[in-house]
């Protein structure tokens, strides 16, 4: 099994304590992602002292304020290194209000130019105040018009209505634990609509504990429980979709 997005930094227990924990249920590789500066330098310690986590490096859109071209010419230096396999998490976030639109456009408008350089897949955030869909519809555009062939993950997927668009546009799609919620039958009716090549879970790690365990902090050990349900939803086994994970973020990350 795989954590396709994770934020080691964040979670209450040592980070030696969570992977041992992982490695226990099965987990072998995960995506660490980094959200600004002072936390991509520590994604990237992480990956070089642990043969099972990899990074991502990035500016979260909630701390998009200030990214100028110094930010991303930094970006682009430490995205290069050998641990990182992955740009951001990136995109737009409408539903709190720590960094202007305009901030935030700027900022996933250099780190998509970044991914495009380097060749690297790109890892989206889009979060929108209920019942609204302004940020991942902005999004879809915004990468249509700027990311050419880049490879795109949509981290911590929230939005069936576009499942279908996602699909088309060959993008991966990363189911969380919010997928397992009583109330989310749509979003789990939409994972079984993303092409079998394209599908992933994640934790989002210390966020969204799967129902099974939501008395919990999360943490990556956490990710067969949202695998569980996304298996029983497609209709396969679960030793099925681990193998369909593993491959697909094989492909994606290379590791």
């Amino acid at each position: 099994m795989i954590d396709s997005h994770t934020h080691l930094f964040l979670c209450e227990k040592p980070t030696a304590e969570l992977l041992e924990a992982a490695a226990a249920a099965g987990v072998k590789r995960m995506l660490n992602v980094g959200l600004d500066e002072a936390t991509n330098a520590t994604v990237i310690a992480q990956a070089e002292a642990n043969e099972s986590v990899f990074a991502s490096v990035g500016r979260h859109p909630n701390s998009a304020a200030g990214f100028d071209d110094a930010a991303q010419a930094a970006l682009a230096e430490i995205g290069a290194r050998e641990g990182v396999r992955a740009i951001g998490e990136t995109g737009l976030d409408f539903y709190r209000d720590t960094a202007s639109a305009a901030d935030q456009r700027r900022a996933f408008a250099g780190q998509i130019e970044v991914a495009v350089d380097l060749g690297l897949p790109i890892v989206i955030h889009a979060r929108d105040q209920d019942g609204e869909s302004a940020a991942i519809d902005e999004i879809f555009a915004t990468l249509d018009a700027r990311a050419g062939d880049a490879t795109v993950i949509l981290h911590c997927f929230s939005a069936p209505q576009k499942v279908a668009e996602a699909a088309e546009r060959g993008w991966y799609v990363s189911f969380a634990g919010n997928v397992t919620y009583p109330r989310n039958a749509d979003l789990r009716f939409a994972a079984a609509k993303v092409p079998e090549n394209r599908i992933l879970v994640e934790t989002d790690a210390p966020f969204l504990t799967p129902q099974a365990r939501r008395r919990e902090r999360n943490e990556p050990a956490n990710v067969v429980a949202t695998a569980e349900v996304v298996a029983g939803e497609l209709g396969v086994t679960l030793a099925e979709l681990e193998r369909t994970v593993e491959a697909n973020a094989q492909a994606l990350f290379g590791w």
